[in-house]
Formats: C-alpha cells, structure tokens, sequence
C-alpha cells in the first residue's frame, strides 16, 4: 500500500463507526490523551491502546499471576491472564450486541488488572495492610500511567483510563461501584463483564478442585443462571443486553446504562455469596495462604529498608516519590513464582563446600 493512502484508513474506520455505532457509543474521534501525540495513519485510538496494552511487560507477567488457586496442581486452572481475557471476549459480545465500541472496550478488558499483586487477593490484603490505601484497580492505572515503558507509561486515552480505574465492585453487589461509575457505557460493559466472568470461572475451578459439587450451589442460583458453565455465562450476558438496550436508548452521557434485570442480579449476587462461603474464605483461612500473605509483606518491609536492591528503573523514581510508594509498586509488579525466588534468596541461607 502506498503511503500517501495510509492516512485515510483511520478516517474510514472512524466513518464506519459513525455509521454502525449507537448514538451513545463512544466515538474514536472523541479519545483524548494526557500528552498529546501524532495520531496513527490506521489505527484508531483505541486500537492503539490495546496494542501497547499487548505489547507491555505488565500484560505479558499476568500469566504468572494468581486468580484465586495459588500454585493449583494442574494445568487448567486460571490465572490472572486468562482472566482477563475471558472477561474481555464477554465484554466484546455484549459490547457487539449494543453497537458499542468494541476498540475501546476491549483495550479496557485487557488493561483491568495489570496492577493486580501476586498470589491474587492475598497479595492485595496483604501488601494493604502495610501499605494502606492499597487497591489493584489504582494500581493498575499506575502501571499505565507511570510504571510501565521504564516510567514513562503508556500514555494512554483518558476513557480507557476511566474504565480501568473504575471495573472494582465491593463485596456487597456484582454491580456495586467502588471508585464511582465509568463515565463510558463501555467500560460499564467490562465492569459487569469481569463479574460475569469471575463467579462463573471461580466457580468451575472450585468444582475441579473439588472444594465443593455442585449440588452445593443454592438451587434456586442454578434454576435462574443454568447448569453449566456456558449456560450461565449465556444466560447472563443475554440478558445484560436486554436490559441494558432501552436504558442505553434513553440515557445522558455518564449515566449507569448497563444492567442485569433484578432477578438476574440477585442469583448471581447470591452465586457471589456462596463462593464468598465456601472457596475465598476457606481459601483465605489456609495456613498456604497466611504464608503468602507473609511474604507479600516480608518482600515489601525489606524493599523499604533496602531500596537499593530494587532494580534502577524503580529505584529512579525514588527521587520523587517515597520509597514506600516504590516498594509497593515493585512488590505489585511480581509474579507469583518471583515473588518465591526473591523470598528465598533474602532470607534462605546457603552453603558452600570449599574443596582444598
């Protein structure tokens, strides 16, 4: 292809978007960066941003990271990164099947979790209990914005930001905000995306461990979401996109439009609980568990006393930020199986044989 047509693709893409996308989808025309930069000859912006989320090193450590099972004993099992990809593929299809912009919504899907810890949830109560303030969903905005590309960030768009910053839900509701609303209908759709995602996938890797059957679950929960685990995740986003399609219609920009109805909302805040019962806290009160936690918090306390065993690209930033900021976010950034290999080299002894 010539050169002088490359200009023109984005400006197609943008032109079909104008065409196929709901009044209320957020347009690419409409992206803004916090530095501004050269737009890409082909490439929207969104697009863009889900290349460099691809490309970051943040992404590739999230298969090393855990979901909920630390160190299971099989191959099947999530993990933080496939995760984030089944979250993104729900999101994409109801994003699809509400004609909102799947460029930005799957760059958000892809980005949610990069700042999640190792060992999962542990690693983030740990790591907040002696770094208070501590939130994966913050830190994953840090990761795009200052930690990533050697401290220069990603430069990301401001509505991918957004979505990032505000997926996290409390533990009362699988829609309930913590950092407020996305102000974008699509990153709503990968906020209730990775609630879908999660009860169902947990759910299917507790069954494998064989920590519950399913005879367990609430029968009433299986009546409403389905038997499988396909099942459930059809059901759900089936009927995001019927509730949500006449709320997008009739919505003001930064309005909560994506919806379960209320009978699908509570069996799956009900699954929420059950999993809450019998695999997080069972989990959460294993001795395996409570020595991951201390190992969060031992690597953490010995990073901020001895900053200069960081590597240089976060001991740089200590010149502005304190070193316990830059401890966490070193900490943060480990995968499960590094986070072991540090531990043991700072405190596990080692023995020579001298032979004469």
């Amino acid at each position: 292809m010539e050169e002088t047509a490359l200009p023109t693709i984005r400006f197609l893409l943008e032109e079909r978007e104008a065409k196929w996308l709901h009044p209320r989808a957020t347009s690419s025309r409409h992206a803004k960066r916090q530095q501004p930069e050269p737009e890409c000859p082909f490439r929207t912006p969104y697009q863009r941003d889900r290349d460099r989320v691809i490309h970051s090193k943040a992404f590739r450590r999230l298969k090393h990271k855990t979901q909920v099972f630390i160190a299971p004993p099989g191959d099947h099992y999530r993990t933080r990164l496939t995760h984030t990809l089944e979250v993104t593929q729900i999101a994409r299809t109801i994003g699809r099947a509400l004609r909102l912009n799947e460029d930005l919504i799957e760059a958000i899907g892809l980005a949610h979790d990069l700042g999640h810890t190792p060992f999962g949830h542990t690693g983030e109560r740990a790591l907040a209990a002696v770094f208070p303030g501590f939130r994966h969903n913050e830190q994953s905005l840090r990761v795009v914005d200052r930690l990533e590309r050697d401290g220069q960030g990603l430069n990301l768009t401001e509505q991918v930001r957004d979505g990032i910053l505000r997926h996290s839900k409390t533990i009362e509701s699988i829609s309930s905000p913590i950092a407020g609303w996305p102000s974008t209908p699509e990153g709503q759709v990968v906020k209730i995306s990775d609630g879908i995602a999660y009860i169902n996938h947990d759910l299917d890797d507790a069954l494998r461990a064989g920590m519950i059957t399913l005879t367990d679950a609430p029968a009433d929960v299986l009546d409403t979401l389905g038997r499988t685990h396909g099942e459930r995740i059809h059901r759900l986003v089936a009927d995001v996109v019927a509730t949500s399609a006449p709320l997008l219609d009739e919505c003001t920009p930064g309005q909560p439009v994506i919806r379960l109805s209320p009978e699908m909302e509570r069996a799956a805040n009900q699954l929420r609980r059950f999993l809450f019962e019998r695999v997080y806290e069972p989990l959460n009160r294993l001795e395996e568990t409570r020595k991951a936690e201390r190992i969060i918090q031992f690597l953490f306390e010995h990073f901020v006393t001895h900053p200069d065993e960081m590597p240089a690209t976060f001991r740089q930033m200590l010149e502005n930020e304190s070193v316990e900021r830059i401890a966490a976010d070193y900490v943060a950034s480990m995968t499960d199986r590094y986070a072991l290999a540090c531990f043991e080299a700072i405190w596990l002894p080692r023995f020579w044989t001298f032979l004469g």
